[in-house]
């Protein structure tokens, strides 16, 4: 976990222009879940009620460009991720504003959440993609790729890349589902997503056939070519090796390697 500065520790400057747009802050929560963020904080207001405040340095170059792209694509996930109310850059810092989301992370570990996920992982499906570049999936893989799987990998949806449990919601009321921390989306085939989401399903002890099961679920996923599902599983086992070495990578490669045991529907002119 990335540092966490609280609220009365920010610069004063910082402080002035967030309360500027929200109102005056009379308490605030420390959220300690999450990485590459400085200050991620629950704030409470005298008269707007809550806010989710999440900032970074602007020496943090990284930092900067990924909540940037959560920023600018934020009007584009509307309804699946949590709305951004304001921006404010001061102080030498940068922060968003997000609407506070009532609710609690996902629950991989049992099956109560899945039929929400799922059906938000549909409706991402139908996202447009934005008028600003996002970054192909391929390009992560640059160097680990062997010929062929570039071209299996391509796709023109737009992907979350990150559905970890702490990026998964479930709201208090309806129980609907929300995909929230969009600072790494890219751009693939359709079916990314779901397969993600399965393999976390696996790291949070469902078994590989329960986890299957789930992910049969996607008319996306059972129609996938299974040479882009090879690809996408070999690749990324072969960046996990590389990065965490052999042994630190068993597991998770071992998990991936479970999404080939499914048979595919045979692609459209195959």
């Amino acid at each position: 976990m990335s540092e966490r500065v609280g609220w009365d520790a920010l610069p004063g400057g910082l402080r002035q222009a967030v309360e500027a747009r929200t109102g005056e802050v009379i308490e605030s929560e420390v959220v300690t879940e999450g990485l590459n963020c400085s200050t991620a904080l629950v704030l409470h207001t005298q008269r707007n009620g809550r806010f989710f405040l999440k900032g970074v340095r602007e020496s943090q170059l990284d930092e900067v460009a990924a909540l940037r792209m959560e920023e600018l694509i934020n009007p584009t996930v509307r309804g699946i991720a949590a709305t951004i109310r304001h921006s404010a850059r001061a102080a030498g810092w940068y922060c968003l504003v997000f609407a506070h989301l009532d609710g609690r992370h996902a629950d991989l570990s049992t099956g109560e959440d899945l039929a929400a996920i799922g059906w938000t992982l549909r409706l991402m499906h139908c996202l447009r993609v934005p008028d600003f570049p996002v970054p192909p999936l391929v390009e992560r893989y640059a160097g680990y790729l062997e010929p062929g799987e570039k071209e299996l990998l391509s796709g023109g949806h737009l992907l979350h890349t990150d559905t970890n449990p702490h990026n998964l919601m479930i709201g208090s009321r309806g129980g609907s589902a929300y995909v929230i921390d969009w600072a790494m989306p890219a751009l693939g085939p359709v079916w990314v997503d779901a397969a993600y989401t399965a393999v976390r399903l696996m790291e949070c002890d469902q078994t590989p056939e329960s986890a299957r099961q789930w992910l049969a679920s996607f008319p996306a996923w059972r129609q996938a070519d299974p040479r882009a599902v090879k690809a996408l599983v070999e690749v990324t086992c072969r960046h996990w090796s590389d990065k965490v070495g052999e042994s630190g990578a068993a597991g998770s490669n071992a998990r991936f390697r479970h999404l080939l045991e499914f048979p595919h529907e045979p692609p459209n002119g195959l």
